[in-house]
């Protein structure tokens, strides 16, 4: 009656709103004949997972809905990727597919600073700063350690500069968290070569700023056997490319969605972000598992860790 009313074309009225000629041809005929009208049709998979979805979808905003389908996951529903996105996606949950893009983009595998890929935890730990301005507090800096092959955050720094100093405790944290978690220093774990010398166990990796260029870290890194340092090729930010991710987690996934008024303020919520991050977020790049099991070792971060497997089509 609308089309009628306006004395609208049906090619032009098919465009506006969206729908295929053929299609509004063929539900015409229908209507004409009296046929009875199909749908709405059941939908088993979505229905099942929609609770958890939706609550998923809502306590965590800057998920996309592949976080959120390894969350359901993890609580037992077999549901597909395709089910969750078009169930979040009538909701209005779904994040635009512009920022999901740029996501992906951010996360591409770069270049590596390194010639030997990892094979296990505590083998190289990417090191950077980032900056963060609170709504009155003034702007502050975060460091901190990432492994690179478990994604494992180490505790953060923050602190208002970002010099040699700031560098330094970053590691440090570091360092006391890895004793604190497997019961022993770092160098305790290396190995030695035939004259005694402790062989370097973790490599860290970090840009060419001049914290990472002073002399007084370098004289903390010779301090320390058990700790290499690499600096990454001048202007190629992709080489420390995991540790510049974890920090745009951090602040499109928390601090930009809060009032952050000062230092307590961030630090409580990059603390409770980096609790969340290593525990409960899954993590496309080792198979949806959590960094910390990945890290301990409980985890491969090549095969998933859901508790029940989901049965696939036969081809």
């Amino acid at each position: 009656m609308i089309r009628l009313d306006a004395g609208m074309p049906t090619t032009r009225f098919c465009s506006l709103i969206g729908v295929p000629e053929r299609t509004w041809r063929r539900w015409q005929a229908r209507a004409r004949t009296g046929a009875p009208t199909k749908g709405p049709w059941p939908l088993p998979a979505r229905e099942s997972v929609a609770e958890a979805a939706r609550r998923h979808a809502l306590k965590h905003p800057a998920w996309g809905h592949r976080k959120i389908w390894a969350m359901c996951r993890y609580e037992g529903h077999t549901a597909s990727q395709a089910s969750v996105l078009r169930l979040l996606r009538d909701e209005g949950l779904i994040l635009p597919a512009a920022y999901q893009r740029e996501r992906r983009q951010l996360a591409a595998r770069r270049k590596a600073a390194f010639a030997t890929e990892p094979t296990g935890p505590n083998q190289v730990w990417q090191l950077d700063f980032s900056e963060f301005e609170t709504t009155t507090g003034g702007t502050w800096r975060i460091a901190g350690c990432r492994d690179y092959w478990s994604k494992y955050e180490h505790p953060w720094h923050v602190s208002p500069t970002a010099n040699q100093h700031d560098a330094i405790a970053a590691i440090e944290l570091a360092l006391t968290d890895y004793e604190t978690m497997f019961g022993r220093p770092l160098i305790d774990a290396c190995e030695r070569d035939g004259d005694g010398n402790v062989i370097s166990a973790v490599t860290v990796v970090t840009d060419n700023g001049g914290p990472f260029r002073s002399l007084r870290f370098e004289h903390f890194i010779t301090a320390h056997p058990e700790l290499r340092h690499v600096r990454t090729r001048v202007r190629t930010p992709g080489q420390n490319g995991s540790r510049e991710r974890g920090f745009q987690s951090l602040k499109y996934e928390r601090l930009f969605l809060e009032e952050i008024d000062d230092v307590l303020a961030l630090v409580e919520h990059a603390d409770d972000y980096r609790d969340d991050y290593n525990t409960v977020r899954p993590h496309e790049a080792i198979a949806w598992n959590r960094p910390l099991e990945v890290h301990l070792g409980l985890a491969d971060p090549t095969i998933p860790n859901f508790e029940n497997t989901q049965i696939l089509p036969a081809a």
